[in-house]
């Protein structure tokens, strides 16, 4: 049975006056550990006898699973059941296209199109691209996937004059990063990126084939050429559950 742990008559939340242990909370740790012993895919006892074995509700039961799939610990499939997930994919910062990212890991990148125009320089894109107010950019928005997964939402913003012809490569698959190379002659040399968390609205769960609240990592990339002059800017949506980041940190 799992038991609320209280440190002090008042049931105060303070960590130093003691606190009242929450029971899902209990129950999501004896389920991470569970899950260190457990190979992926394998799968875990169902909502009924989490609650019959440690007596707590359902609704107990149900929000230390919503944590742990949220975490990306466990993987939950309508009408058979929950797993342990897969490992998250460890993806190192660096200046490198999401295609030699994935064959790095030895996953299977892959692109669908979801929408590809031309649309007008305004806002914050005509500073972020280097082009006038007005001018035309390439917009694409692309879902990534590794190995058929869902990965990503990415969101890619070019100043056109500068790529023509570019939609055509584009449409035609294949690495962005490659064909600004191989066309254009345009080395990366640099970029900005910022990293922050978000909650996955109803159309972004869709692709992703995530649950509407999800956390999700919203990436902003801003790239520079070798050059100086700036290529692209870029907002990526990453699944929390299935996505980390890993970096290298050095003293100044």
């Amino acid at each position: 049975m799992l038991e609320a742990v209280s440190g002090g008559g008042s049931g105060s939340v303070s960590g130093t006056r003691g606190q009242r242990e929450p029971k899902y909370w209990a129950l999501k740790q004896h389920l991470l550990d569970l899950l260190d012993a457990l190979p992926a895919g394998s799968p875990i006892p169902t909502e009924r006898a989490l609650a019959g074995e440690f007596s707590v509700s359902r609704t107990t039961v149900r929000q230390a699973l919503a944590d742990l799939t949220a975490e990306g610990r466990l993987h939950r499939v309508q009408g058979k059941g929950t797993f342990a997930a897969e490992p998250k994919l460890a993806q190192r910062l660096q200046l490198s296209s999401y295609t030699e990212d994935m064959l790095a890991q030895g996953r299977e990148p892959s692109s669908r199109l979801l929408e590809i125009e031309e649309i007008v320089a305004e806002g914050e894109l005509p500073k972020l691209l280097g082009i006038r107010t007005g001018a035309k950019v390439l917009k694409l928005r692309r879902l990534r996937l590794a190995d058929g997964e869902p990965m990503a939402l990415e969101t890619t913003h070019l100043p056109l004059a500068r790529f023509r012809g570019l939609r055509k490569q584009i449409t035609e698959g294949g690495s962005l990063y490659a064909a600004l190379r191989e066309r254009y002659g345009v080395e990366m040399d640099r970029a900005e990126e910022t990293i922050e968390t978000s909650l996955a609205g109803p159309e972004e769960a869709e692709l992703l084939g995530a649950d509407v609240g999800m956390p999700v990592l919203l990436l902003s990339r801003h790239s520079f050429a070798t050059d100086g002059k700036p290529v692209e800017f870029v907002r990526s949506i990453y699944r929390g559950d299935r996505y980390k980041f890993v970096t290298t940190l050095t003293r100044p």
